[in-house]
């Protein structure tokens, strides 16, 4: 049997919006309540808008570890929150992932736009491979995510992804049963490159 990775931080990206639909900001509190309770801390892009602020604002109500990461640049366009455990200026977009990263042991994706699907499938490609040996998961609100996991399994049948490389992203619908796949995902160990092509 794998043994559970013991994760103590998670990453997470999702939309500086609330999106149309009131059950993203649900589950997206629902999120940050469960993980508070479980332990574990959250790192986020550390903006006061959108699920982002819905997910920092939960956490930090109810006494979690809430850390941002935002490049300077963004403050202002952002709205940098100002209530958080933590806020880490940095200088560009790739010095956030890489220290949003470096801070967590996971990494969830709510539902967002460009920045939020750019930001999961470069930590994604970095657990492929083999720059990192961190769970990668989709919180799949209201099947939002359903059209990237059916295009995901299409990468596969159509020869530019292979199957152990499609396994690197779990789902859930919900906050405990996500969290659980991460704790269990099988990971190839950091620090051994892997086969770039597919």
């Amino acid at each position: 049997m794998n043994p559970e990775t013991n994760i103590k931080r998670i990453c997470v990206f999702c939309g500086s919006s609330l999106g149309f639909d009131s059950q993203y900001a649900r589950v997206a509190a629902a999120l940050a309540g469960y993980l508070v309770a479980e332990g574990i801390g959250i790192v986020y892009g550390g903006s006061n808008v959108g699920l982002m602020r819905t997910v920092a604002d939960t956490a930090l109500e109810k006494g979690g570890e809430v850390i941002g990461v935002m490049p300077k640049a963004l403050v202002d366009k952002e709205i940098a929150h100002t209530g958080l455990s933590d806020l880490r200026l940095v200088g560009s977009m790739h010095e956030r992932k890489a220290l949003m990263s470096e801070l967590a042991d996971a990494f969830i994706a709510l539902p967002g736009g460009y920045g939020t699907l750019e930001e999961f499938c470069e930590v994604l490609t970095w657990s492929q491979l083999g720059l990192q040996s961190k769970a990668c998961g989709l919180l799949n609100v209201s099947g939002y995510y359903d059209p990237l996991l059916t295009m995901f399994d299409r990468a596969v049948t159509e020869g530019f992804l292979k199957p152990e490389n499609r396994a690197l992203v779990v789902s859930g619908r919900g906050p405990a049963e996500l969290v659980e796949s991460l704790r269990k995902a099988r990971l190839p160990p950091a620090g051994k490159r892997r086969e770039i092509p597919v």
